[in-house]
């Protein structure tokens, strides 16, 4: 399998850390969606990665379906339970975590992106998605509580979701310090951070 992808991304980050989880080969083939040259809609029609390019050439997009493709292959560390509250719980979970990277992901767009001028900055949007990352923050913080893992005392998706999150905003936003308000999330982070998935795939 070949994964599309940037190794800044957080949600290309999310998927190479389930593929080592689940103790699956790949190749990462990088790929930069905001330079002239890009070929990403050779794969993905909507020109977003992670993409993930099978055996037989099909392509999976975008991260959430591509996990959960890849929790089916092995049953080596299952991630995502298969039916009932637990599952969708950890779906849950999953979508808090993937709405704190996005958020924080076009904040970053907004105030960096070289298609747009100074004057044409909307601080207002980045203040809007910097709010969303902090009430996302806030909800992991009171989810978590003194569980040892997001969904309670097993590791799943829901914890490389939320650890991957919390990740990115170490990368792109350290003057946030979200540790200060949030301790079991930076009890969790630490310890996520320990695991040979997360720092093997630290984003540069």
């Amino acid at each position: 399998m070949k994964l599309i992808g940037s190794s800044s991304s957080p949600f290309v980050r999310k998927v190479r850390v389930v593929l080592i989880e689940k103790k699956l080969d790949y190749l990462l083939v990088p790929e930069d969606v905001w330079a002239e040259d890009t070929r990403i809609v050779e794969s993905n029609p909507l020109g977003k990665v992670p993409c993930l390019i099978m055996e037989g050439a099909e392509a999976l997009f975008d991260s959430r379906v591509i996990v959960e493709y890849l929790d089916t292959l092995s049953p080596v560390g299952k991630l995502i339970p298969s039916v009932g509250r637990e599952r969708a719980e950890t779906k849950t979970w999953e979508a808090l975590g993937d709405g704190v990277m996005e958020a924080a992901v076009l904040a970053r767009l907004e105030a960096t992106w070289k298609g747009r001028t100074k004057a044409q900055r909307s601080q207002a949007w980045i203040d809007r998605q910097m709010q969303k990352t902090r009430d996302g923050l806030n909800a992991m913080e009171r989810g978590l509580g003194e569980k040892p893992f997001c969904t309670g005392i097993h590791f799943s998706l829901a914890d490389i979701a939320v650890g991957c999150s919390l990740s990115y905003l170490d990368f792109r936003f350290p003057e946030l310090a979200w540790r200060d308000d949030h301790p079991a999330l930076a009890k969790l982070y630490e310890k996520l951070a320990q695991r040979p998935s997360f720092a093997d795939t630290a984003p540069a």
